[in-house]
């Protein structure tokens, strides 16, 4: 039987990643056996308040992949404004393509083929660094980095601390 031609992009992308290595992340598969589900570890990025941390992820890609996006899920602890409580990562361009029913994202915001596993994750890193509080997936965490920053500040140390030890 053929391969898929997601599997051959993917697995196009996994030697690419493992031939050329991006910093602030690596990437690889849960399972041998399945291309779709890819664990990542993603490095806290510099002079943010995440520096220094590892946290854990699952990237799934749905078998129609690159025409719909993958799925990414913290399987770290995360207190994040753009991450949901149940460790979904809630950032544009792994949403559907096309218009946005709720009227917040541009289309051009949104999933598009020519993202690839490297710019997704340069996109989570990018999200760590500047937390967008105006459409909250986490709103108690949104709501804790705008009113009260001091104690966000310090649940994310821990976290960050947490994530060194079980590193």
């Amino acid at each position: 039987m053929a391969e898929s031609q997601a599997s051959l992009l993917l697995r196009k992308q996994l030697k690419d990643l493992s031939r050329r290595p991006v910093e602030g992340f690596s990437a690889g598969l849960v399972d041998d056996s399945n291309i779709f589900e890819w664990n990542v570890t993603i490095i806290g990025p510099p002079d943010t308040l995440y520096e220094g941390g590892f946290f854990n992820a699952i990237m799934s890609f749905p078998a129609n992949y690159p025409n719909s996006p993958p799925t990414v899920r913290f399987t770290s602890e995360m207190w994040h404004p753009n991450v949901y409580p149940d460790g979904r990562v809630c950032i544009s361009i792994l949403h559907a393509p096309g218009d946005d029913p709720n009227g917040y994202e541009l289309a051009s915001e949104r999933w598009s083929p020519v993202h690839t596993v490297e710019t997704i994750l340069l996109s989570i890193i990018a999200m760590l660094s500047s937390p967008n509080d105006e459409s909250p997936a986490n709103i108690d965490a949104a709501k804790e980095w705008r009113d009260s920053r001091e104690d966000f500040k310090k649940k994310v140390s821990r976290i960050v601390r947490r994530s060194q030890e079980a590193f």
